[in-house]
């Protein structure tokens, strides 16, 4: 009797081949997009029936309630953008604290005199720009940030604008970005105000 042949693969070997193949993502992503492709197929045909019975004035319901519902999330959506932008990390010149700007240069002195100079130099330019909302030298516009301050002062007082927005872009440097302010630069604060319309009142 002749030998047979030695199986080449071995059934363990053919076994783990034909395994491996079947892992292949061509296969598994074939089989996914069919699911998927059944799945609305019989999402369409379960809607179908009920559709086609459905009253003309159902049909125009539905459309007109699906089209209310998107412009309500749109709303919501921009609502939700502008209001809750101060939440998101908008840097706002006065936040929630009133007080006058008369009471907002005596702290920034203080401050200035006990060698606190980051506290001099947030409340000399917070009394700063209070001082010309209240002199209606420009507009109060709630939750304005340092730099829309500056813009507007700089329209106001052109030949000071380089100045103005310098100390804008310090005050968000000493409040926001938490880096350190010298003497000099709240001396510098509380000059710009004594020298703008309206000057400090002590």
């Amino acid at each position: 009797m002749r030998a047979e042949p030695p199986l080449e693969p071995t059934p363990g070997e053919a076994r783990e081949l034909l395994r491996e193949e079947l892992d292949h993502p061509a296969y598994t992503e074939s089989d996914l997009l069919e699911r998927i492709r059944s799945w609305l197929a019989d999402l369409f045909e379960a809607g179908a029936e009920p559709a086609s019975q459905a009253s003309q004035l159902q049909t125009v319901l539905s459309m007109v309630a699906l089209v209310l519902g998107v412009v309500a999330i749109l709303w919501l959506l921009t609502r939700l953008r502008r209001d809750g932008s101060p939440a998101a990390g908008r840097r706002t010149l006065f936040g929630e604290e009133v007080v006058p700007a008369v009471e907002l240069r005596r702290r920034a002195e203080q401050a200035l005199a006990e060698g606190r100079h980051e506290a001099a130099v947030v409340d000399g330019y917070r009394a700063l720009a209070l001082r010309q909302i209240e002199g209606d030298q420009i507009d109060d516009l709630p939750g304005s940030t340092a730099r829309e301050v500056a813009v507007q002062l700089a329209e106001a007082y052109g030949d000071r604008a380089r100045d103005l927005h310098g100390v804008a872009q310090l005050f968000d440097a000493v409040l926001y970005g938490h880096r350190g302010a010298s003497r000099e630069q709240a001396e510098q604060v509380l000059r710009l105000d004594d020298g703008l319309p309206g000057g400090v009142r002590r």
